[in-house]
């Protein structure tokens, strides 16, 4: 099990998330990213925006999500 930050996901806070795979943590990330938008919270909406601004095409976001996932990768196991 790891644990990232909203924030080290693309996101705009320091809510935690904890998952085994990068695929799981990024659907929780996501969920809590929409539920913020829709709250109307400025910070979450602005990274959402400048999320959608870096992925002008199916490469940039490969990238994006290749970057995100490499970065679960290399997060420490939360047993250490």
């Amino acid at each position: 099990m790891k644990t990232m930050t909203c924030k080290q996901l693309g996101g705009a806070c320091n809510q935690t998330f904890s998952a085994n795979s990068f695929d799981e943590i990024a659907m929780m990330v996501s969920k809590h990213a929409r539920e913020m938008v829709q709250q109307g919270d400025a910070a979450h909406i602005e990274a959402m925006n400048e999320m959608r601004n870096a992925m002008t095409s199916q490469e940039a976001m490969t990238a994006w999500m290749d970057e995100k996932r490499k970065a679960f990768n290399s997060t420490p196991d939360d047993n250490g």
